[in-house]
């Protein structure tokens, strides 16, 4: 069973530590704390490049899909002619 234990307490036992006792109970601590701070950060990484793969693959999806080459002042061309064609 947890023993509740109040900040003060804890403060109160900390400096009763010799000073090298205290710097290990505060590297462990920043150890803890970085842990438990940085593994969202790990996961939000991790989901955003899973993200970019998608989004690359369909990329390459549709690349794929428009291999065959064209002539772009061509196809202006065409499109001017068809539209004078309806419209003269």
């Amino acid at each position: 069973m947890l023993n509740n234990v109040s900040l003060g307490q804890v403060e109160q036992l900390a400096v009763q530590l010799p000073i090298q006792e205290q710097l290990k109970l505060l590297s462990r601590l920043s150890e803890q704390l970085t842990e438990t701070i940085s593994l969202p950060v790990i996961v939000d990484k991790e989901k955003r490049e899973r993200e970019a793969a998608a989004i690359l693959r369909a990329c390459d999806r549709a690349a794929s899909a428009f291999e065959r080459k064209t002539d772009s002042a061509e196809t202006i061309r065409r499109m001017r002619d068809e539209r004078c064609g309806q419209l003269c």
